[in-house]
């Protein structure tokens, strides 16, 4: 019987790394604040930018608040966002750039000069603008953050399904008069899987610190919840003191964003192409 090894779908050493922190991540968002010693908005202490200690495990923040239960807490914020924004910003640039790869003529042109057009503006900035001028609940951050990184995943997934569009196999089946949605769905959709997934990674990555970049001018989740950028920002002052309430939440942005890429970077051969 064939092993995992031999089909191409084994995993190194650094990949499952990477894979094990993003599921340790993942798991913490969704019991994080079920299992948090102490209510995240709760003032447990009357120090502040208090140590690691038996009793408050990363410490105490700038109000009091145990910062082991924000941070628990702010997982479910930064991954839970970042994970909703990413999954409409690949399933939109992905669906328009095959139907544009397939349709082509001017529906292909308009709709690229478009994305052009939007990819152009710097993302902080376009993010800066729309959650400033709409406010910034959550659902508003998922769109923006999905808004803002469309135009690539289009870019990509277009770049990818021209290729296959010229395919022998794909001419065969138009020959057959296939339909537009059939092309897409059963002859270009599963060849370019194995790239869009890892260019998922990389999306998921950029829209984790656009939103910590946003939470850490105050334009992200707001008081009293907080993800793990809104946590840097509350405690900055902190770092003159060497305060656990800044540097773990720097912390767990960095051991997410690096993991990821760790893992995209490890995939098996014949998940990042399928050609072989």
């Amino acid at each position: 019987m064939p092993t995992p090894a031999r089909l191409g779908y084994r995993f190194n050493l650094v990949g499952r790394i990477g894979l094990a922190v993003i599921l340790f991540w993942a798991v913490i968002a969704i019991v994080g604040p079920i299992v948090a010693p102490y209510p995240p908005g709760e003032i447990v202490g009357w120090d502040y930018f208090t140590p690691m200690s038996a009793e408050y495990w990363f410490g105490l923040d700038y109000l009091g608040r145990d910062v082991f239960s924000r941070i628990l807490m702010g997982a479910r914020y930064t991954v839970g966002i970042s994970l909703a924004a990413v999954f409409i910003t690949v399933t939109a640039g992905v669906l328009l750039g095959m139907v544009a790869a397939v349709i082509g003529g001017w529906f292909d042109m308009v709709l690229s000069r478009l994305l052009d057009a939007l990819n152009g503006i710097p993302s902080l900035l376009f993010g800066l603008v729309s959650v400033a001028a709409l406010g910034s609940s959550i659902p508003i951050l998922i769109l923006t953050l999905a808004a803002i990184y469309i135009p690539g995943a289009y870019r990509y997934a277009r770049a990818l399904a021209v290729n296959v569009n010229t395919m022998d196999y794909v001419t065969v089946a138009r020959a057959r008069g296939e339909t537009t949605f059939y092309l897409i769905s059963r002859e270009i959709f599963p060849n370019i899987l194995g790239p869009v997934l890892a260019d998922l990674g990389v999306r998921f990555i950029f829209i984790v610190l656009v939103l910590s970049g946003l939470s850490f001018l105050g334009l992200g989740v707001q008081p009293p919840n907080a993800d793990w950028g809104g946590l840097v920002r509350e405690n900055i002052e902190g770092m003159s003191f060497g305060a656990p309430a800044v540097i773990f939440p720097s912390i767990a942005i960095a051991t997410l964003t690096i993991s990821v890429n760790m893992f995209i970077d490890n995939l098996p051969t014949k998940i990042r192409d399928r050609s072989e």
